[in-house]
């Protein structure tokens, strides 16, 4: 009995003393695999001129830059929704609200693809943007775009592959441009907000410089954003200067506003063993371990942004227009057989701050993500599409046989099933959750109160309409 009792004294002691045992051998584990990983801290935004991003701020803000002047880069990369949309599929040009509660308009077609993130764009790692990798920075530094239809000639003098990235969905009709007319279906063409033609919908879907230049008379027209430029770019005149300026200060504001270098998992990489939970430790070791989450996701970006397969289950309209409710991913892109049914690794950087997932948003949760990795073949068979909103669930149409062909197309570090517990998904969650960095969920203080153009910031219907009844001066013909 005396013995007994000593032990009942002695156990807040001894378990005491095994708790900070228990957590240096996670942090030796740890400690391992970030040194096999070669992983550090993230890297603070690049300085750069506050009329430079001044710039690029109005211009990521303002309708001018879509055809019919109804959307903005923000339409879609809504600051109040963590520069996502927070929709499986965006809904661009011809919509009304602010996302997640935006809404398509009468005709208008939902943009395949599901909104990627901005965050930390400007980490020096980034060589390839979108989910097909279309535009990509060669190993000797060489900014290249592709298209289904092609190469895409590009403006001379562009930065980095967040610049070139600007360029692409303000030339997207459903995105921002808009539609030109289709005299057989007798079909005048979209016109802007104020019942004028949209000038920008007329180019060739390939034609970007031609498209871009519409965009720069546009702006250039403006004499605000005329003395912007000229306060950005003091020594370069303004009639020497080119579409790419404004991409430029673009993905400086898109880099200088959205990068957050103080997630836990960043504290703890510079040295702070008390940043993480033991779930979250748990779960980083499981991520370079067990898991093996991190062939994909690798490096401080959580990304190798190389394409694989998978097998996301296909929703919403797909990217053939022959061939509706399929997309074939990068080999739209490279017409290669071994690309069908590859998407990129996505950053997982604040990661719990970005969803719906995958390159469709087919997911709500990560959880669901998870479970999708490892068992791909069983989600598919499961995948119920009811929790879709609607304007995404009638344009889905789920086939047993495009199952089947990503299924035998799987990535091969998928084709084993994960033999993960609820409870190492939990932790794998909790590592996931310390990715996000607490700053990045208010970013109110990067939306401008205004824009040069003069047109609303909000994509708010209430707005837009008291802003049409108001009757601003149109400034173009």
């Amino acid at each position: 009995m005396r013995r007994i009792l000593v032990l009942i004294l002695l156990f807040p002691l001894l378990s005491g003393a095994c708790a900070p045992h228990s957590a240096t051998q996670l942090d030796a584990q740890l400690q391992t695999a970030i040194q096999d990983n070669r992983l550090a801290p993230l890297q603070p935004a690049p300085e750069v001129s506050p009329a430079k991003l001044r710039l690029g701020q109005y211009l990521f803000f303002d309708k001018e830059l879509s055809g019919n002047r109804d959307t903005s880069c923000a339409t879609c990369h809504q600051p109040l929704a963590d520069t996502v949309d927070h929709l499986p599929l965006p809904i661009g040009t011809g919509g009304t609200g602010v996302a997640p509660n935006r809404h398509l308009g009468p005709l208008k077609p939902l943009v395949a693809r599901n909104t990627p993130a901005l965050f930390n764009l400007g980490q020096p790692e980034w060589r390839t943007m979108f989910w097909d990798a279309r535009v990509e920075q060669t190993d000797d530094g060489a900014l290249i775009a592709r298209t289904s239809q092609g190469p895409v000639t590009l403006p001379p003098d562009l930065e980095n592959v967040v610049a070139v990235q600007a360029l692409f969905p303000p030339s997207a009709r459903a995105e921002m441009r808009g539609f030109k007319g289709d005299p057989m279906r007798d079909s005048p063409g979209d016109v802007d907000i104020f019942g004028r033609q949209n000038e920008i919908a007329r180019y060739l879907d390939n034609d970007i410089p031609a498209i871009w230049n519409g965009l720069w008379n546009r702006i250039v027209a403006i004499p605000e954003y005329v003395d912007l430029l000229q306060k950005a770019y003091p020594d370069t005149p303004v009639d020497e200067m080119g579409p790419q300026h404004l991409v430029n200060a673009i993905a400086a504001f898109q880099i200088d506003a959205y990068t957050f270098t103080h997630s836990p998992w960043d504290e703890y990489l510079a040295g702070d063993k008390h940043a993480l939970s033991p779930a979250a430790k748990r779960g980083a070791i499981l991520f370079y371990g067990k898991a093996g989450c991190n062939v994909c996701h690798m490096g401080n970006l959580l990304t190798d942004q190389k394409m694989h397969n998978i097998a996301a289950p296909q929703i919403g309209p797909g990217k053939q227009p022959a061939i509706e409710h399929r997309d074939y991913g990068r080999s739209l892109i490279t017409r290669r057989d071994e690309d069908i049914f590859g998407f990129r690794t996505p950053s997982l950087r604040n990661v719990t701050l970005t969803g719906p997932y995958l390159h469709n948003g087919a997911y709500d949760s990560l959880e669901d993500v998870i479970r999708h990795h490892i068992d791909p073949a069983a989600a598919l068979a499961d995948y119920d599409v009811m929790h879709l909103p609607p304007e995404v669930r009638q344009r889905t149409w789920i086939s047993e046989g495009v199952n089947r062909a990503m299924l035998d197309r799987l990535d091969p570090l998928l084709q084993v099933p994960a033999d993960l517990t609820d409870e190492e998904i939990s932790d794998l969650l909790a590592f996931l959750e310390a990715l996000t960095d607490p700053a990045a969920k208010d970013l109110t203080k990067t939306i401008p109160d205004r824009v040069p153009s003069g047109l609303p910031v909000s994509d708010d219907p209430a707005v837009m309409q008291q802003f049409l009844q108001d009757k601003p001066f149109v400034r173009h013909p």
